[in-house]
This record gives structure tokens, C-alpha cells and sequence, in this order.
């Protein structure tokens, strides 16, 4: 696993100003920080709205092509081979992309995550800080599951199916 250097991060957020340009007070400066923050966990939660329609998007569409593989094979259109396999191991490939994005998702709010703590090391109250710490950082499961945890088996149990159904046109007669 990859360590976040968060002086790294630290480093790169606060960067110093130009020699001549200070903030007119320290309450300034804390106004100027408390905009930047808002503004970005506005877009740390449409990362989060992206992720979920993008789960929708890929449920809707697999049980659409569950469905209409399963009335393809009932119906005799599918048959055992390579060509009627074909479909299968299309959606298999379309269960990994759908993977690849979950997991591209959940890195890019890991790392959002990350960002939002530093900033609220700068603020006087630090609430997602304090809610990951409340949730035991993800690493207690009586205390709270990730959703990535759950987000991640759905591709997999869908690409489970499709290897069944493959299997059981394969075995057909």
C-alpha cells in the first residue's frame, strides 16, 4: 500500500505569498481558508455524487444484460462456442471496468480526504477529521464498513454470474 507523505501534501497546499501581498488580518486570511475549504468539500461530495451515479449506471446496466442474456439463452439464440461465449466475456470486461472505476473513485476521495484534514488542521474546528475518528478510520468493521468494501463485490458477484451462464450454455445440450 502506497503512504500519503503528508508533509508532501502540506507542502503543496499552503503555499507562501509573494513578498508585499499578506492578508490585511489573520481574520482575513481565516475568511480566505474557510472559502477555499467550503468550496472544496462542495467537490469532494460531487466526486461522491459521480461515484454513485456511475454504480447506477453500471447496476442498471448489467441486470439489463443479465436479463436479455438469459432470454437469449432460454430463446436458443446463444449457443455453446466461442460465439456465444463471446457475450459473456464481454461483460466480464465490462464487470473489471466498472471495478477500475469504483477503485479510481475511492482513490481520488482518499486523497481529497486527505487535502480536507490538512486544511482543517488550519481551522478552528476539524469535523471530518473527527468523524473518521469516530469511525474508527474505516478499520474497525463493527464500528463502520466503507462503502468500497461492499461497492467492490458487486462487480465481482456480477462477473461471477456471467462465468455461470457461460458455463451453463456451455453444459446445455
Amino acid at each position: 500500500m502506497h503512504t500519503i507523505d503528508t508533509n508532501a501534501i502540506r507542502g503543496k497546499l499552503f503555499k507562501q505569498l509573494p513578498p508585499g501581498q499578506p492578508y490585511q488580518s489573520a481574520e482575513s486570511e481565516q475568511a480566505h481558508l474557510f472559502e477555499q475549504y467550503k468550496l472544496y468539500v462542495e467537490m469532494a461530495d460531487r466526486v461522491s455524487a459521480r461515484r454513485s451515479l456511475a454504480n447506477t449506471f453500471f447496476l442498471t446496466a448489467h441486470t439489463a444484460v443479465v436479463t436479455t442474456f438469459a432470454a437469449l439463452m432460454k430463446d436458443g439464440v446463444l449457443t455453446h462456442g466461442l460465439v456465444g461465449t463471446a457475450p459473456f466475456l464481454t461483460a466480464i470486461l465490462f464487470c473489471y471496468a466498472w471495478a477500475r472505476i469504483v477503485s479510481s473513485y475511492r482513490q481520488l476521495n482518499s486523497g481529497k480526504f486527505k487535502v480536507i484534514h490538512e486544511l482543517e488542521k488550519k481551522l478552528p474546528v476539524a469535523p471530518y477529521a473527527a468523524e473518521w475518528q469516530a469511525l474508527a478510520k474505516g478499520q474497525d468493521s463493527k464500528v463502520y464498513r466503507p462503502l468500497t468494501h461492499v461497492e467492490n463485490l458487486v462487480p465481482a458477484c456480477f462477473a461471477l454470474l456471467y462465468g455461470f451462464l457461460a458455463a451453463a450454455l456451455w453444459c446445455r445440450p
